[in-house]
C-alpha cells in the first residue's frame, strides 16, 4: 500500500523563532561568530509575535495544494517554541509572546486535515550538557578546530553529562510528541555532531515510533530515518526510496529583513515538477516575520504554485514518477493506473513538442487546463523491429499555461518507453 507521504507531493516548511526579530541567520550566526551568543540571545526580548494568526498560515498552507507542514519547534539554538517543563528557554517563558506556538499550530493543522510535521533540532548549543563528548568519541588531534558550542575544548569529555543530555532529549520529544494530537512526521536535524551510537539509536528511535507507530521520520538520523531529505540543490540523479528536497523561497529559510532573492513562482513551479517528477516531494520554506506575519511576497508565491496545483491536480496527486529525460526534454508523471502520461512543458514552444521512444499507441492528447485536445504527427520507427518512430506534438505558445503547461496523453496499455540503440533496417 502507497504510503501517505509518497502520495504527499508537496508540504511547507516553517523556519519562525527569535532570529526572526533582527532578521539574522538561525543559530548559525552566533555558532559561526558572526554575532555574539548573548547579542543573539537578546532577541528574545523581541520576540512578540503580536500578530500571530496560524489559522491564516494553516489557510495560506491549504491554498498552496500542500498536503503536510513542517514547523521547526526548536532550533539548534535550544529556543523551544514549545511549553516545556524541562527548559527555561522557552518562547513561554522567556518572550513578551508567552505563547505556546506549537499547540496552536498543531490544532490549526489539523483542522485542515494536513498532515502534521514537526522539525526538532537535536543539537542544542544552548543547553549546558550538550558540548560535553566528540563525535564517535573521537578526541580531534588539533583542539583549536573545535567550536566550543559543540564539544569539549579542552580535550576531555565527559559522558554523564552526554546521558543528562540525551534524557532531556527525549523528555523534550515526549513533549512534541505525546501533547498536540497525532503527530505524523517527524523532521530531525543536525545529526552530523554525534555517531549513530551516541544518538542511540536504533532503540532511540523505538522510543519515538512508540508515540505512533506510523510516524515518518527524515533521514537525518544517522541512517536510520525513513526517507532521503537533499537540501537547496535539486537531486539530479532520483535518491532510492521516498525522498523530499527542502528549499527556501528566497536564500535563507528564516525571516531576514534585507533577502530579496526571491525564486520566481515560474521557478518553484519547475522545481515541484522536477521533484515529482523523479517520484520525490518538495519541502516550500517560509519565514515569518517576528510578529508572525507572512511577507506578501512569500504569500504571493504560495497562493500562486496553489492555483497552479489546482489546475493540475490529476498531473501531480495520484501519480507515480514519470518517464527519463532522455525521451522528453521536461519533467512528466504517470497516473497509478500507468495508461496515463503527463508532460510538463517548461518553455514556449515554436510549433511542436518532441516526444521520443513511445512504444503505446496514442488515444488521445489534450491540454490539460483548457481542455484543448491537440494534434500529432508520428515520423520513423521500424515497427516491425519494435522501434518507436518520434512523436511530433502540434503546439504553440496560444497552447501554454502562463507557468508550466501540462499535457495529458491518454495511451493504450500501461506506458512503455522504448530502450534500445537503435538498429540497422535489413529490410522493409
Amino acid at each position: 500500500m502507497k504510503h501517505w507521504f509518497e502520495d504527499a507531493k508537496l508540504g511547507i516548511f516553517i523556519h519562525y523563532g527569535i532570529y526572526a526579530v533582527d532578521g539574522i541567520a538561525e543559530s548559525w550566526s552566533f555558532y559561526n561568530g558572526r554575532i555574539s551568543y548573548e547579542d543573539y540571545m537578546k532577541q528574545l526580548d523581541g520576540f512578540t509575535a503580536s500578530k500571530l494568526d496560524v489559522n491564516h498560515w494553516a489557510d495560506l498552507i491549504e491554498k498552496s495544494g500542500a498536503r503536510y507542514a513542517v514547523l521547526t519547534t526548536k532550533h539548534h539554538d535550544g529556543v523551544a517554541l514549545f511549553d516545556t517543563k524541562y527548559s527555561d528557554l522557552s518562547v513561554m517563558k522567556k518572550t513578551p509572546a508567552k505563547r505556546d506556538i506549537v499547540k496552536e499550530y498543531a490544532e490549526a493543522i489539523q483542522k485542515k486535515g494536513l498532515r502534521l510535521g514537526m522539525y526538532y533540532s537535536l543539537i542544542d548549543w544552548s543547553h549546558p550538557d550538550y558540548a560535553s563528548v566528540y563525535e564517535g568519541g573521537k578526541v580531534p588531534e588539533d583542539l583549536s578546530t573545535v567550536n566550543r558550542f559543540t564539544s569539549p575544548t579542552d580535550g576531555v569529555q565527559h559522558p554523564e553529562k552526554w546521558e543528562r543530555f540525551m534524557q532531556f532529549n527525549r523528555n523534550q520529544l515526549g513533549e512534541v510528541l505525546g501533547n498536540y494530537g497525532k503527530v505524523d512526521l517527524l523532521w530531525f536535524d543536525g545529526d552530523w555532531e554525534r555517531s549513530a551510537d551516541q544518538w542511540g539509536l536504533p532503540e532511540f528511535k523505538d522510543y519515538l515510533k512508540s508515540f505512533n507507530p506510523d510516524l515518518i521520520i527524515n533521514s537525518r538520523l544517522q541512517g536510520y530515518g525513513d526517507y532521503k531529505t537533499p537540501e537547496q540543490g535539486i537531486p539530479i540523479t532520483r535518491p532510492e526510496g521516498m525522498w523530499e528536497f527542502c528549499t527556501t523561497i528566497n536564500t535563507s529559510w528564516g525571516y531576514q529583513h534585507n533577502d530579496n532573492h526571491y525564486k520566481t513562482l515560474n521557478q518553484i513551479i519547475r522545481m515541484f515538477c522536477d521533484c515529482i517528477s523523479m517520484g520525490g516531494n518538495m519541502l516550500l520554506d517560509i519565514g515569518p516575520r517576528e510578529d508572525g506575519t507572512v511577507d506578501e511576497r512569500q504569500e504571493a508565491i504560495l497562493l500562486g504554485l496553489g492555483k497552479w496545483v489546482k489546475a493540475h491536480e490529476e498531473a501531480v496527486f495520484g501519480t507515480k514518477e514519470g518517464i527519463m529525460q532522455r525521451y522528453w526534454q521536461g519533467g512528466s508523471t504517470i497516473s497509478e493506473s500507468g495508461d496515463v502520461l503527463y508532460l510538463f512543458v517548461y518553455d514556449m514552444p515554436r510549433e511542436h513538442v518532441c516526444l521520443k521512444g513511445l512504444c503505446n499507441k496514442i488515444k488521445k492528447i489534450t491540454v490539460l487546463h483548457s481542455g484543448k485536445e491537440l494534434s500529432y504527427d508520428i515520423h520513423g520507427g521500424v515497427p516491425w523491429f519494435n522501434i518507436p518512430g518520434t512523436t511530433w506534438i502540434a503546439m504553440t505558445p496560444e497552447d501554454c499555461h502562463e507557468n508550466v503547461t501540462v499535457l495529458k496523453l491518454e495511451l493504450e496499455g500501461e506506458v512503455e518507453m522504448y530502450g534500445g540503440s537503435g538498429a540497422v533496417v535489413t529490410h522493409n
